[in-house]
């Protein structure tokens, strides 16, 4: 289940990569602009007033978020799975921020969106990059330790491509790319509970914390916590925290 209020926090954060995503997005005047996995909606939102001649509407998976979408914005959101959805025949822009990486052989959902896309369609990605990083590393080490390896599911290692692999991958479409990685250093105000914790509970915990019951995820929460505090220290009020994001903007020619 996702939590819309721990996902919101560090919205500045999370909602920069989106940004950058969309300003390289070169269509004038699309007629319909899709945003895959919307989450709460606050940054579809932002596609309606850059294109505001446009039919702007959001998928999510999460009954949740989608609530809490319609909610914040008068636009059309669904709930929605990626892997069973097709653009229309007047969709020109796919956005799809940070969602992609929840999805095992998305490589094939992109190729057929590309194909499915009208001519001057665009198809604009942004997934995470840090599946390398010691926040992941040491989660994944916690997660085989005993008790846990026979509670969780192992956590995921890289799945995702870099840049380079999803470039190839629309040139082989026939498509023009613009892709991308960037690291950014968030830097987390310090507080009571980590705040790569406080972080990854919005994301990458989900599927941990969804296979233990209360004892168990504190338990496993404060072990967490202080071995993300070793590897994160605090420096001048802050825990300088480096994230790499994948982008890739993908255009069909006329």
């Amino acid at each position: 289940m996702w939590d819309p209020n721990a996902y919101a926090r560090y919205g500045d954060e999370r909602s920069r990569p989106f940004f950058e995503l969309v300003a390289r997005i070169g269509a004038t005047a699309p007629r319909a602009v899709v945003d895959l996995g919307c989450g709460p909606g606050n940054l579809t939102a932002t596609l309606a007033s850059r294109w505001p001649g446009a039919t702007v509407s959001g998928l999510d998976s999460s009954p949740e978020m989608i609530e809490k979408a319609r909610a914040s914005a008068d636009l059309d959101f669904a709930v929605a799975d990626v892997n069973d959805w097709t653009p229309g025949p007047d969709v020109d822009v796919i956005v799809s921020n940070a969602v992609l990486q929840w999805v095992p052989g998305h490589e094939d959902l992109l190729r057929r969106w590309s194909r499915a896309l009208p001519a001057d369609g665009w198809l604009a990605f942004q997934v995470p990059g840090n599946f390398a990083a010691r926040s992941h590393e040491t989660l994944r080490a916690l997660a085989f330790e005993e008790p846990w390896r026979d509670l969780l599911e192992q956590p995921r290692v890289a799945p995702v491509l870099d840049a380079a692999g999803y470039a190839e991958l629309f040139l082989a479409e026939g498509m023009t790319v613009d892709a991308w990685q960037t690291t950014y250093v968030h830097l987390l105000p310090a507080a009571d509970v980590h705040p790569v914790l406080t972080w990854m509970e919005g994301t990458a915990l989900r599927p941990v914390r969804s296979r233990l019951d209360d004892a168990n995820w504190a338990v496993f929460r404060a072990e967490l916590a202080g071995r993300l505090a070793e590897s994160y220290p605090t420096v001048g009020g802050v825990v300088p925290f480096p994230f790499t994001r994948i982008f890739c903007v993908a255009h069909k020619a006329d």
